[in-house]
């Protein structure tokens, strides 16, 4: 980690140009241009908020729609900051094959790129907050410290899928499918407390129950969007009972991803 960090500071202005480059390409020539990084939460906070109308899940009197884009806000940044740096490094094939600099710095970029996306849609947050009464307090200073771990987490995947997708291309066509099905496993649609309920108060998987709820806390998404809704919405602290398990997964993974990483870069400009 300290590696990572001592390239993103050494290659800051590289990486701030990149990051701009694609924010640009993205949107110039867009009729409706930044509005669509929020679309995307938006478009889901209204869908599962017709879904909820339904099935009427228990959000503590906090709005629904509030604590759905709550929820969205971490995971989109970290859905679109892997799909951003699994495809880096083949996207920029061009450039890998001209001239030499650290290939971390395209991942690095993607997640950069959508921390710009994550600051306007915090904008819209906290419209919607306005609109519906929901006031926060201090504890929402925790959130700078928790968009780091998601950063972190997204860097955990990111950096391994984008090497094995210079040399498997398929890894970049499954990706969508698995962080579809990842997000049906975090706390997204629902909240975390219902989670809980289920599996422990209710025991709703029988003897199985815990076993699946530490399973589920392993999920480094899980703790960091209650985390998310906690702070923001609910004016309480994370509870770290439910983050610990995902950060240690994190802080073992990132390493490793980055290590296989460093290792295949060698072989990306005859590949890609």
């Amino acid at each position: 980690m300290l590696q990572i960090a001592r390239t993103a500071v050494a290659y800051r202005e590289l990486l701030a140009v990149m990051a701009w480059k694609q924010i640009i390409v993205r949107y110039k020539q867009s009729y409706l241009g930044i509005v669509w990084a929020v679309l995307k939460p938006v478009t889901l906070m209204l869908v599962f908020t017709l879904l909820n109308s339904f099935v009427a899940i228990n959000t503590s009197a906090i709005p629904y729609p509030v604590l759905a884009f709550t929820a969205l806000l971490p995971w989109v940044f970290f859905q679109e900051s892997i799909s951003e740096g699994v495809s880096s490094v083949v996207s920029n094939a061009q450039l890998i094959r001209k001239i030499y600099f650290p290939r971390e710095v395209f991942p690095l970029a993607g997640v950069v790129t959508k921390v710009v996306e994550f600051a306007i849609s915090v904008v819209v947050l906290a419209l919607l907050m306005l609109y519906f009464g929901v006031v926060t307090s201090a504890t929402v200073l925790w959130v700078p410290l928790l968009l780091v771990y998601t950063i972190l987490a997204s860097l955990a995947v990111a950096f391994m899928g984008a090497a094995l997708n210079v040399f498997y291309r398929d890894v970049g066509t499954m990706l969508p499918i698995l962080l579809q099905l990842m997000m049906y496993a975090s706390p997204v649609i629902y909240p975390m407390s219902l989670v809980k309920q289920k599996l422990l108060e209710q025991q709703v998987a029988g003897a199985w129950s815990p076993l699946l709820y530490d399973i589920y806390r392993l999920n480094p998404m899980a703790g960091i969007i209650d985390a998310f809704q906690r702070t923001v919405l609910f004016n309480q602290h994370p509870d770290f009972d439910v983050i610990f398990p995902g950060l240690i997964v994190v802080l073992v993974l990132l390493p490793i991803s980055f290590a296989v990483f460093k290792r295949a870069e060698k072989y990306f400009a005859d590949i890609v």
